[in-house]
């Protein structure tokens, strides 16, 4: 079966070795699941070289203005077939996540979510955008892995 996903997290705030690491580390999983792989940080890496990321970008690469990372992100979730928003220590709602998950939603796309039961982006309209909601990465993370090898 072949299946894409798009992983997304809050970005705003971390460090770039956060961050960078953090998609390093999903991208080699999910692959090694099967999953084609989509996320927001391909391509970005050398060029967003601040210390923390901000909500809106002060880059002059044509790559990493605001519009651009929006754009694109919004392709890469037009791509995907599951969206999967990862929430998890978030101490600041991420307007760009929930962005996200709103235009799977709209687009019928499978919405997997995660995210403690105290967690900032507890909200009717995020609940009721994801199909399943996991409390734990490695939950969300298996579930993935049973989706694409069929398995009961």
């Amino acid at each position: 079966m072949d299946l894409s996903i798009y992983p997304g997290r809050l970005i705003s705030g971390r460090s770039q070795e956060e961050v960078l690491e953090y998609y390093d580390t999903i991208h080699k999983e999910l692959t090694e699941m099967g999953y084609k792989v989509f996320h927001p940080m391909v391509g970005k890496g050398i060029v967003r070289n601040e210390m923390k990321f901000r909500a809106e970008s002060p880059s002059t690469s044509p790559i990493c203005q605001n519009h651009a990372i929006k754009e694109r992100d919004k392709w890469m979730v037009q791509m995907a077939d599951i969206i999967m928003q990862d929430f998890t220590g978030a101490t600041q709602v991420s307007i760009g996540c929930i962005s996200e998950l709103a235009w799977a939603d709209l687009l019928g796309k499978h919405t997997v979510v995660v995210m403690e039961p105290d967690n900032i982006h507890r909200h009717a309209f995020t609940l009721e955008m994801a199909d399943i909601v996991f409390e734990t990465l490695a939950e969300a993370k298996e579930y993935l892995r049973k989706l694409i090898k069929k398995e009961i």
